[in-house]
């Protein structure tokens, strides 16, 4: 009945069978079926990028929202140092005033208590949106225990060591008081909740790692079911029908868990690998910040739920298998041309429609490392190293049928500059390499001649485009190393805009400005399957590829994409298409 209360007053339409393609939000009567039903859309939760902490630690507690954080303490060296989030960025505010790291935490960013802490320290600290201020010590001084609270007048602390411990405090606003002991004692665990309902998360008992989870239900601690990957020092945000797990380790894990009341389900990854990190928030929108990836990081991390699911499929293969091709048009009208097979260079061009390609007339010069854009019947091929000739210039020009020799580049260039346009009369290429090093060139197509106008702010080659002449991206590369920096084009000027999540070299772009994909590439020692989605502002990670790969093709949009061929690391004839947006029809219960 909630179900239908939910789309009351929404026009229903009458089939009797499903529509062949329902919109989303579309609802209707299947009459054969005797059933009510509507079309939505996939979502999930996803992490990516946000602002850095000021300083580098691990160890570190944590308080507040995703918009409006707390971090305080960590090592090295042990800190008192806290750091406040706006959502954006993190700005040092007034320190403890004990330095310690692996402490508790809980409340909020104005009502907030830090508690405990290497030493065994019982030492406990009271914050009010300006200062801290000690307050009654805790009953048994420890680090590494798990914590939670509303704010600073009601918290909890559970677990931790000096000797492992089980022993459970609530803390009243005035005093902790000693109340009952987790079933398993443990240190280095993850805490979610409030005083009165918490989950205690995973960590290390005797003799070592233990997945074990209890739940607090103000009276004591109850087994619930296990995370599927034991770690410690873990992160925990959430209630106790409703936490997600991350992070942790050893070794460092970038595994994240969600728990709905009654179970642990693995879901997207944290981008970096790393434990004793921080985490605060919900599962709709939580933080995760600082801890150890190899050595102390600022890096944090923005758990946001409501991302489309994106997922790869097998399309059809090339007929000849090649890297350092490049491509153009869409995911159902696409062309493939050049590379490298390897060797020779090729000038073999392919067109798909969806489910095959067809060999259709070759460029005029066999090239590899070639960029391309436009569409199926209006492309553009410029550059590449083709025999003899190490930094290509010359471009041409296809109509549907021919290619055909037209103006040169100023620059020459090879191995995959970033290329992005609408058609045969107008295109922008940049990056690249020229002799002795990457380059920040960057040429404008007008149909007739190549222009140089302004350049990228980083050179580099190997990198990825998507956009169109006016409004484009410059997605990773080779500078020299993999880089993350990405650039925004607006039709005059680059500007950096935010990084990818990991830095890699010759992947798959495609789609707009404000909408684009990079898939796979070079990510030494190794190729990639990791695709990460450009939402104008930020990389969320998305479905990988099904085949490490890189060095290939690319056409189409963030909701109907091809990566085509590449290396993985041998040239490769394969093709897959991405959907950027998952829908789904559900039976809607009336009763």
């Amino acid at each position: 009945m909630a179900e239908y209360k939910g789309i009351h007053g929404t026009k229903v339409q009458d089939y009797t069978t499903d529509p062949d393609n329902p919109i989303t939000g579309q609802v209707w009567y299947n009459e054969t079926a005797n059933a009510l039903k509507f079309q939505y859309e996939i979502t999930v939760g996803a992490w990516s990028t946000g602002g850095n902490l000021n300083t580098a630690r691990t160890g570190m507690a944590g308080a507040g929202i995703q918009t409006a954080a707390l971090g305080f303490g960590g090592t090295p060296p042990v800190s008192a140092l806290t750091e406040a989030y706006n959502g954006t960025s993190w700005t040092e505010v007034n320190d403890l005033n004990t330095a310690r790291n692996f402490l508790g935490g809980a409340g909020t960013q104005t009502s907030a208590l830090g508690f405990g802490g290497n030493g065994n320290t019982a030492v406990t600290e009271s914050y009010n949106g300006s200062s801290w201020t000690e307050v009654a010590d805790l009953n048994t001084g420890r680090n590494q225990l798990g914590s939670c609270g509303a704010d600073n007048t009601s918290a909890l602390g559970f677990g931790g060591q000096g000797a492992i411990t089980a022993v459970t405090e609530l803390w009243n606003g005035s005093a902790w008081t000693e109340v009952g002991d987790l079933n398993l004692a443990r240190e280095g665990l993850g805490g979610t909740g409030i005083a009165t309902a918490a989950l205690a998360i995973s960590g290390s008992a005797d003799p070592g790692l233990t997945p074990n989870v209890e739940s607090w239900n103000n009276t004591s601690w109850t087994e619930v079911s296990n995370v599927n990957t034991q770690r410690l020092r873990v992160a925990g945000v959430g209630t106790t029908t409703s936490a997600l797990a991350f992070g942790g380790g050893p070794p460092n894990t970038a595994v994240t868990e969600e728990w709905n009341g009654s179970a642990w389900t693995e879901v997207a990854d944290l981008s970096t690998a790393r434990g004793a990190l921080a985490g605060v928030g919900t599962t709709a929108a939580a933080l995760a910040f600082g801890g150890n990836d190899g050595s102390p990081t600022a890096a944090t991390e923005e758990w946001n739920t409501g991302n489309s699911v994106g997922a790869w499929a097998t399309g059809g293969a090339l007929n000849t298998a090649r890297d350092s091709l490049a491509g153009a048009g869409t995911q159902t009208a696409a062309l493939a041309f050049g590379g490298s097979q390897p060797p020779p260079n090729t000038a073999l061009t392919e067109k798909y429609n969806g489910t095959s390609w067809t060999e259709v007339n070759d460029l005029n010069t066999a090239r590899a490392y070639v960029t391309g854009s436009g569409t199926q019947t209006s492309a553009i091929a410029a550059g590449g190293s083709s025999p003899g000739t190490g930094y290509e210039t010359k471009t041409e020009s296809y109509n549907g049928t021919n290619w055909t020799e037209v103006a040169d580049l100023n620059t020459g260039r090879y191995n995959t500059g970033g290329a992005a346009g609408t058609d045969n009369t107008a295109a922008l290429v940049f990056g690249g390499y020229i002799p002795g090093n990457e380059t920040v060139n960057t040429e404008l197509w007008n149909g007739s001649a190549w222009t140089e106008v302004a350049n990228l702010n980083t050179e580099r080659g190997y990198n990825a485009g998507a956009g169109i002449q006016t409004s484009a991206l410059s997605i990773g590369g080779d500078a020299p190393g993999n880089t993350a920096i990405v650039e925004s084009w607006n039709g005059s000027a680059w500007t950096e805009v935010g990084d990818l999540n990991t830095a890699r070299a010759s992947a798959f772009g495609f789609g707009t400005q404000t909408s684009a994909l990079a898939a796979g590439g070079n990510n030494p020692p190794a190729r990639t399957v990791i695709t990460e989605e450009w939402n104008g502002t930020s990389w969320v990670e998305v479905g990988d590829l099904n085949t490490a790969r890189g060095f290939g093709g690319s056409a189409g949009t963030t909701s109907a994409g091809l990566a085509i061929g590449g290396s993985a690391p041998a040239a490769s004839a394969a093709t897959e298409e991405w959907s950027g947006q998952t829908f789904t029809t559900k039976t809607v219960s009336t009763d």
